[in-house]
């Protein structure tokens, strides 16, 4: 009889209709696939337990989680090689589902081998590090969001602090070039966000989704502004006001634990938007817009810096990430950037202009993870095991969506321009690079 490995090649291929791109290692400690390819392990056969009671991107997410499946070799190639087979698929040939699948008498010859394979008979318990939402609260409601982000930012602020380094800024940074530090490219990526608002000593600053205090910061040292942070993460919040305090900067800045919703204190000259807007959902955006809108004084500018996703032919099919979904964002969705560009406009905004920075996300998310591998052994003495190899796989997975254009992130400028249409940009508004 063949070994576990092996044995399991050949049924990932018949079921897949591919060849694998990987080594695969079996618990029996077997090996079959290209020698020189990176291996995926899989430590132990509950990962396929997880696999069959929850095919596709989910059970192979929840073995990774447990330890069940894991990677030898170099992460990124590995899931560069397994992209086409987990993420990826041409809109003009959409894969069999399940039921279609089962249908062909190879596949379920196939699918009760692995079922010999995969062992007794009970469904692993999902991961502790999954999502488990109180109640059944509707999407991006107050409540709904709160506790979301909970979940993703309340894991700790020592464990955030070895990832981010000193910055503590957990968005994109601006990179003159790959040689430069992570710490010069979150500074300037501040700066030129400061830059395009146009920030003088005595504006008002909200900076919505402040996170761990850094926007504020550096906007009420360096330019004089008065700010307003607000987050819904306590963590978070105890953390800024502790720097602002360091910084001898109370007197300039306040931390609040606060929906956007419920600010009501406008209007501000200006407001900064860093990384928040992918929390809000499609179905609350236009709101979110007419909120910061009403907030600004006439002329105030919004710097909106957000993730996007490339345009779907069918953009009803679009499908929330169901790891990042369970793992790491709860609730979050990606829109293309002309759609949040129109609903801005859309909410009385002048757009006046659109950076595309994407190389720039790969280049900090390939320095998160090279920070996070260096400290392995404290990190997990921060947080679970199951966590940290979450933060290690999406961070490595996302830093090559960016690479490969899957998403982007872009700086969007936009104006409350008065009636008289004098926004008070300038001719040539390129000059803050």
């Amino acid at each position: 009889m063949q070994d576990a490995a092996q044995r399991l090649k050949n049924l990932a291929e018949q079921l897949l209709g591919t060849e694998l791109p990987v080594r695969l290692r079996a618990w029996d400690g077997s090996e079959a696939g290209p020698p020189d390819a990176p291996a995926l392990v899989v430590r132990h056969r509950r990962a396929l337990r997880r696999l069959l009671w929850k095919p596709g991107e989910l059970g192979l997410a929840r073995a990774w989680v447990a330890g069940d499946l894991d990677v030898e070799g170099d992460l990124y190639e590995a899931l560069d090689a397994m992209a086409g087979l987990i993420w990826e698929h041409d809109d003009e040939a959409p894969r069999r589902s399940l039921t279609e699948a089962l249908r062909d008498p190879g596949v379920r010859a196939g699918v009760r081998e692995l079922v010999k394979l995969a062992g007794p008979y009970p469904p692993p318990a999902s991961p502790a590090e999954e999502m488990r939402r109180k109640g059944r609260l509707h999407l991006h409601t107050k409540g709904s969001d709160k506790q979301a982000i909970s979940h993703h930012y309340d894991v700790g602020n020592d464990f955030y602090e070895l990832v981010l380094g000193p910055s503590m800024v957990y968005s994109c940074a601006y990179w003159e070039s790959p040689e430069a530090t992570l710490e010069s490219a979150q500074r300037d990526k501040l700066e030129l966000i400061s830059r395009k608002l146009g920030l003088k000593p005595g504006m008002r600053l909200l900076d919505v989704g402040c996170g761990w205090g850094s926007m504020a910061i550096h906007a009420a040292r360096e330019h004089g502004v008065s700010v307003v942070g607000v987050t819904l993460s306590q963590e978070q919040a105890a953390f800024a006001r502790k720097r602002v305090a360091d910084e001898g900067l109370t007197d300039r800045i306040e931390i609040r634990v606060q929906d956007y919703r419920d600010v009501r204190d406008g209007p501000y000259d200006a407001i900064s938007s860093i990384g928040m807007a992918e929390h809000v959902g499609a179905d609350r955006y236009l709101e979110y817009a007419h909120d910061l809108y009403a907030l600004l004084a006439p002329g105030g500018r919004l710097l909106n810096h957000q993730i996007a996703r490339r345009p779907q032919r069918d953009e009803e099919a679009y499908e929330v990430d169901e790891f990042i979904d369970a793992y790491v964002f709860p609730d979050g969705e990606l829109a293309p950037v002309g759609t949040t560009a129109g609903l801005l406009e859309r909410a009385g905004f002048e757009v006046r202009d659109i950076e595309a920075i994407r190389e720039h996300y790969a280049l900090t998310l390939r320095q998160w993870v090279r920070n996070l591998e260096a400290r392995w052994a404290e990190a997990l003495k921060l947080v679970s095991p199951g966590r940290a190899r979450i933060w290690r796989l999406y961070m490595a997975a996302s830093a090559l969506s960016f690479e490969r254009n899957r998403i982007g992130v872009n700086q969007i400028l936009a104006v409350k321009t008065p009636p008289s249409g004098a926004s008070g940009m300038p001719l040539r508004a390129r000059t803050w690079n």
